[in-house]
């Protein structure tokens, strides 16, 4: 039994140890778990600060086991949770840093939103040029390239269309809520109190946004890494176990598509699903940042530093839905 065992040392076990005095004060009841893994997160945080080598180092097999494991560890949310916890009662406490926070994650979700929203006229452009392959040229494929060519079967580039529209899909998503874009299903919220909106805007981002965004990239991150290295990593894997299997460890990277000459980098659709959450929770912060300062301030502080798109006047009717 756990109350059993002897701990030696408080945040790591000391040699010969099997158990340390934090971990088994968390084990012991739910608050002590939470409260634990607070203390912890100072320890880890300065602990991956001190000594990058210890995981970023892919290199080293060890290394890079142990990124795999604290990309989706609890370690790694308890330090986020916490530097989060104490940004935002710092901008409790200074309304200023929270509308900086506000304006440089949504400047970031602009930025990234803009960049990437080109994706889309990218993708036409490449099936027109494929229907004038295949229906007026008739070519089997596609050549690009000075010097030494890239050259891939049409249907490469057929498959491939859908990388362009999972850009857009992952990468824009917090740029369109920004904007204003996103559909929403209104049954009281358009008729609320001003504060009212502000009071749901704040509970759907906290219970809504962030935990969706974190049960995400908890499915994703160890689905990506399965599909780039083996023996594959699982979430229930223990870091020792991880740490024994690095012995074994080689890169794998998937390279089949769905036909023989189809396009074979769909390991790229994982990154794009992790990537994805981050620019989720991101934006959970902010929203949830500017709820607050507007319900603090009131109505005429409602848009406060938004950076929203135009189509120029006369278009005003249009705006938020394109």
């Amino acid at each position: 039994m756990a109350d059993d065992i002897v701990c030696s040392g408080f945040f790591r076990a000391a040699e010969g140890a099997k158990l340390s005095c934090l971990d088994k004060f968390q084990e012991s009841g739910f608050v002590q778990f939470v409260s634990g893994n607070v203390l912890e997160a100072f320890y880890n945080f300065f602990a991956a600060l001190l000594h990058p080598a210890m995981w970023l180092n892919w290199s080293d097999s060890q290394a890079m086991m142990r990124f795999i494991y604290y990309g989706g560890s609890i370690e790694l949310f308890f330090v986020l949770a916490t530097a989060l916890m104490i940004l935002t009662i710092v901008g409790i406490r200074k309304r200023a840093v929270m509308w900086g926070v506000v304006r440089g994650l949504e400047g970031f979700a602009n930025g990234v939103g803009r960049l990437f929203a080109w994706a889309g006229l990218i993708m036409v452009l490449q099936q027109i040029i494929i229907i004038f392959m295949q229906r007026i040229f008739t070519r089997p494929d596609i050549s690009i390239g000075f010097g030494i060519p890239l050259q891939f079967d049409i249907s490469w580039f057929a498959e491939e269309l859908k990388l362009f529209n999972a850009l857009v899909v992952c990468l824009c998503v917090s740029y369109t809520f920004v904007q204003g874009g996103h559909v929403r299903v209104d049954l009281f919220y358009a008729g609320a109190k001003f504060r009212t909106k502000k009071i749901v805007d704040m509970f759907g981002a906290l219970c809504f946004m962030l935990p969706f965004a974190v049960l995400t990239w908890m499915y994703g991150w160890y689905f990506l890494w399965r599909h780039l290295v083996t023996p594959n990593p699982s979430a229930s894997d223990r870091l020792e176990l991880l740490l024994r299997k690095a012995r074994l460890l080689k890169w794998n990277v998937e390279t089949i598509g769905f036909s023989p000459n189809g396009f074979n980098g769909y390991f790229l659709f994982k990154v794009l699903l992790c990537l994805f959450c981050i620019m989720v929770m991101l934006q959970a912060i902010a929203l949830f940042y500017r709820s607050f300062c507007e319900f603090r301030e009131g109505p005429e502080s409602e848009g406060k530093y938004l950076d929203k798109d135009t189509l120029g006047e006369g278009e005003e009717a249009y705006e938020g839905t394109h």
